[in-house]
């Protein structure tokens, strides 16, 4: 199985003559992905995993996750609000700026931190 982006883009400035040159970009596997995770700070691989989580789910699998994470490495606790910020941002995204939608998946991690991240974007 493949994980990443696959993009491919025309860009007709590129060339000199009238057809467009075209760029890929090929996919990573999981252990490639796994690799550039290891390189990563701790909190910054639970970002991108809870991040890839409420795409996948919702708002509120990815709230539950941090809650168990919090428990599960107390070391991380102080970046706690920061990556609920994130998801509150995220989950506005996902629902296209319906800030009450994304509103609606609101719980007590971290204070208000989740909460404080879908205001931001409003």
């Amino acid at each position: 199985m493949l994980s990443g982006t696959l993009a491919v883009t025309r860009v007709p400035w590129a060339a000199s003559s009238s057809e467009a040159q075209v760029l890929t970009a090929s996919a990573k596997t999981k252990e490639q992905v796994a690799a550039q995770d290891a390189k990563k700070a701790p909190q910054e691989v639970l970002r991108r995993k809870l991040l890839d989580e409420l795409q996948e789910k919702d708002p509120g699998a990815a709230l539950t996750q941090l809650q168990v994470e919090m428990a599960r490495q107390p070391s991380l606790a102080k970046y706690c609000a920061s990556i609920a910020r994130s998801l509150g941002r995220a989950a506005v995204a996902k629902y296209d700026g319906a800030t009450q939608r994304a509103q609606a998946w609101s719980r007590p991690v971290c204070d208000t931190a989740f909460a404080t991240g879908v205001a931001s974007v409003g």
